[in-house]
């Protein structure tokens, strides 16, 4: 019988989203080229070469090891490139995604990846080709919603205040603007101009967006219906806390056998 990873409990449809994100069963909703999304990046001019820290492994004569039999080095490892960065942020009103599970999709689902978690930022470290398919696969994707989230090295903050006039994620930076129902980027994920506008598609309703998004709200989906993601999230708090993630150390009735329910504690 083959194994069936079990990503995440419940049966909301956060759960199921959250399932997803973690899953790597993501559906495309837009297109970005790859000149497009290099300038959105701003790493390098769109076209040029990619730099590189070292000369490819199969040039480098590197001594034998088992290791490195076994591992087949990602395609940006094997090229020698350089280690770039994308980092999204996420507002907190019905965004598809979080920078948890970001991270989480991220760590599953792609190789050489270096995921951040921070309250209101995720960043993906890797090699430069390798991060650029990460970060395509993200922003083509339902994980990402032009109008909720959005590219930002820098001056993050804001995703938790408000909401703009017209229904976007408030950026002090203002590296994207609605035009023609469209979403724009005329400025890099550091806030430097770009000489074209990046056409990220348009953004989610107020629907589609609850629909998809995998935050637990009062005004949603509420986390305290979830029954058995209260009892996942407080047994693995208290095995976390009280034996360092080891129950064995434990009593079955201090570890949690299901005979507790810790939502009710």
């Amino acid at each position: 019988m083959a194994y069936k990873p079990q990503y995440y409990p419940g049966s909301s449809s956060v759960a199921v989203n959250r399932r997803k994100h973690m899953s790597g069963d993501i559906e495309k909703l837009r297109t970005v080229s790859d000149d497009d999304l290099v300038a959105a990046l701003g790493h390098r001019a769109p076209g040029a070469d990619y730099p590189s820290t070292h000369p490819p492994l199969a040039e480098m004569g590197e001594p034998d090891c088992p290791i490195r039999q076994l591992v087949e080095p990602t395609p940006g490892a094997a090229a020698g490139d350089r280690v770039r960065y994308s980092q999204f942020t996420d507002s907190m009103y019905s965004a598809p995604s979080t920078p948890y599970f970001r991270s989480y999709y991220a760590a599953i689902n792609h190789r050489g990846v270096d995921p951040g978690t921070l309250s209101g930022r995720q960043i993906v470290e890797a090699r430069e080709r390798d991060m650029e398919v990460y970060t395509k696969a993200t922003i083509e994707s339902e994980m990402t919603c032009p109008g909720l989230a959005g590219l930002r090295g820098c001056t993050v903050h804001g995703h938790s205040l408000r909401l703009d006039e017209d229904g976007t994620m408030f950026d002090m930076l203002q590296r994207v603007h609605l035009e023609g129902g469209n979403i724009i980027e005329d400025k890099d994920q550091v806030g430097v101009p770009i000489d074209r506008k990046v056409n990220l598609g348009k953004p989610m309703t107020e629907a589609e967006a609850k629909k998809r998004t995998t935050i637990y709200r009062t005004d949603g989906v509420r986390y305290r219906t979830e029954e058995e993601v209260l009892d996942h999230v407080h047994l693995v708090h208290h095995r976390r806390t009280m034996y360092g993630f080891r129950p064995e150390n434990a009593s079955e009735t201090a570890a949690g056998t299901g005979d507790i329910k810790y939502h009710t504690v």
